[in-house]
């Protein structure tokens, strides 16, 4: 079993998909303290403008399906 290439191939690839996903989780986790522990005046703009695209793009996609 360890000696087939897929199974090394396998693990490498599910290794870095699970170290991508906890960081981008870490990441969220870090940007929604922020954004609970500051009021609305002071989220900077580009962190709004980020969302706003984020959610065009969410939108765009639903309307795709459609």
């Amino acid at each position: 079993m360890f000696q087939k290439s897929d199974f090394w191939i396998g693990l490498a690839v599910g290794a870095v998909a699970g170290i991508f996903g906890y960081r981008f989780m870490q990441e969220r986790e870090r940007q929604m303290a922020a954004m609970q522990l500051a009021p609305a005046e002071e989220i900077p703009l580009a962190e709004l403008q980020r969302q706003k695209e984020e959610l065009e793009d969410l939108i765009a996609a639903q309307q795709a399906k459609k």
